[in-house]
């Protein structure tokens, strides 16, 4: 079951750094917004219990997914930062974060 959720989210992973090059257009752009979705990811993560798995790449995850849940549930709001609305991202990567905590307990690790 974990090799699975691996297995879906590296291709989920690959697909979305294969659309973040063709959005923003250089690889300095796509570091940048990896650099700002993990920290939406992390700020999401330091409000539930528990941490979300993989460590920063677990919280970049979280926040490029919360980032695409967030403006499908919400739109797009507050500002961008490095072509990620950060309210919106925050609030899809605390979803993700607080599904991960209730769906997967055996992955997330008290505090």
């Amino acid at each position: 079951m974990i090799a699975l959720i691996l297995v879906i989210m590296l291709i989920l992973g690959m697909v979305a750094l294969y659309g973040l090059f063709v959005i923003v257009g250089s690889v300095i752009g796509i570091l940048l917004t990896l650099l700002m979705a993990g920290f939406v990811g992390w700020a999401a993560d330091a409000l539930v219990p528990g941490h979300v798995p993989f460590g920063f790449v677990g919280a970049i995850l979280a926040g490029l997914f919360g980032s695409w849940l967030g403006v499908a549930l919400f739109g797009r709001l507050g500002p961008y930062l490095f072509h990620i609305p950060v309210i919106s991202a925050f609030l899809g990567a605390l979803i993700i974060s607080v599904a991960f905590s209730l769906l997967l307990p055996s992955l997330t690790q008290q505090r």
